[in-house]
């Protein structure tokens, strides 16, 4: 059935063909290799495979580092019994995470595909930067450990949009994450296929082995642990049965969804509108161009959109009416207040009011162009490069940061730098000596600075 639904993220050619898991596409002469049965969708296969398997080996890499960090920490003879009991505690925790992490993640090192930077230019795609292997880490544990409370609202709210007999025919699920909310879906209600795609290998292989019925044993790490104890915890992550057929899992890009237009009878959106790349409005699109006439998009998550771009930060009010203005009913909706990543493990939790929708497709709108995450200049490098008003101010920036740094020698006092800053007639000494304090204040601080998993 998977088949029927996927394209080419390439060139929107469809069907693929298919042998041993593996997809291809005769137009673009280009094969979509699987992880562990998991088709790998991406526009750019080899380029993305290989950007991943850096990611892992840098995630790997730092687990190494603060093992070493903490062996050093223990060397302290002056460390408190529950201090070193701890730390020791963590230690262990560390390295059998380092453990059970490459052994989950071998399908990614596999591939011996090498990407570069020219495939991502071609095809105007890249992945996010901010996005690690360990980006919603937590959501794994959340969602097949201890988030049942949660789970179960969320599974309430979407019931809320839809009709308790709604046949939800073939559900796609963008932004599947650990993938929980679609499993759910499938299991309590009317879905003939569900897909659940997500772009991190992580979260869909740590679902893959769950809904199969394998159980993982895997640490937690509460930013904010309650007791001795918590600050790592092994847990057993399992889903309550064995999903049942039609559940397929592939990892892919929700800016090029590798699926065949008016394929699906149900888009779903947890968690994705607000924080994906692209404008509202072009996203609308691209989700009314994968659903069938009378199809439903549900959305379910809070409004927390954070473009720089103040007039793309939108209202409930702007989302519903964009909504509708890109060829659906106008969604109804229910808001309500649900728990959100509370750990029985962590101080931290929140309550977090959602907003969740359905709407029908009515009419059919022109599909966007594919997505662009990178401009002519960049690609082509014809065109000549724009001074941005943030090129000029990161300029003026890093200029002033690298005279900063070239005045530190080992020698001069923080004084004896703001004479200098005096003399060049930068600032004035009484000005210069806090501004100093500041930007050394903050550059010690970010050397102190500890990121573990």
């Amino acid at each position: 059935m998977l088949e029927t639904l996927l394209a080419c993220p390439r060139c929107d050619k469809t069907p693929l063909s298919e042998k041993d898991g593996v997809y291809s596409c005769s137009a673009c002469k280009i094969d979509f290799p699987s992880l562990d049965g998991i088709p790998w969708m991406f526009a750019e296969p080899q380029a993305t495979l290989g950007e991943w398997r850096g990611r892992l080996q840098f995630a790997l890499q730092k687990l190494s580092q603060e093992s070493a960090q903490l062996e050093v920490e223990l060397g302290d003879k002056d460390l408190r019994p529950l201090t070193r009991r701890r730390i020791e505690r963590y230690k262990k925790a560390t390295d059998s995470h380092r453990r059970s992490l490459h052994k989950l993640l071998q399908p990614v090192d596999v591939q011996s595909l090498h990407g570069n930077y020219e495939s991502y230019l071609a095809l105007r795609t890249r992945l996010p930067a901010d996005q690690a292997l360990n980006t919603y880490y937590a959501n794994v544990h959340r969602d097949w450990s201890w988030g049942d409370e949660e789970n179960k609202a969320s599974m309430k709210q979407l019931r809320a949009v839809l009709h308790e007999s709604a046949e939800l025919g073939n559900v796609l699920v963008l932004g599947a994450g650990a993938c929980r909310l679609a499993y759910d879906l499938h299991m309590q209600m009317d879905c003939a296929t569900t897909v659940a795609m997500d772009f991190n290998p992580l979260l869909l292989l740590v679902a893959q082995a769950v809904t199969r019925g394998e159980s993982l044993k895997m640490y937690e790490f509460p930013i904010a642990p309650k007791s001795l104890e918590d600050d790592a915890v092994l847990r057993t992550l399992s889903a309550p049965d064995v999903a049942r057929d039609g559940f397929h899992l592939v990892l892919g890009d929700a800016l090029r969804a590798p699926f065949a237009q008016a394929s699906f009878d149900t888009v779903v959106t947890p968690w994705l509108i607000d924080i994906i790349t692209e404008d509202l409005p072009v996203l609308a699109a691209r989700v009314n161009n994968l659903l069938k006439p009378n199809g439903r998009w549900v959305n379910f998550g809070s409004l927390a959109f954070a473009s720089p771009e103040r007039a793309r930060r939108y209202s409930p009010e702007e989302t519903k009416a964009i909504v509708a203005e890109n060829g659906f009913s106008d969604p109804y909706v229910s808001d309500a207040t649900i728990p959100y990543m509370c750990s029985p493990a962590s101080r931290h939790g929140r309550q977090e009011r959602v907003f969740s929708f359905s709407a029908y497709k009515e009419r059919e709108v022109d599909a966007p162009p594919r997505h662009r995450a990178l401009p002519d200049w960049i690609v082509t490098a014809k065109e000549p490069v724009p001074l941005l008003q943030s090129f000029r101010s990161q300029a003026m920036t890093t200029q002033i940061y690298s005279f900063m740094m070239s005045l530190i020698d080992g020698k001069r006092t923080i004084k004896d730098m703001a004479i200098v800053l005096e003399k060049q007639k930068l600032m004035t000494r009484d000005e210069a000596e806090p501004a100093i304090r500041s930007f050394l204040t903050k550059m010690y601080d970010d050397s102190q600075k500890q990121s573990g998993f």
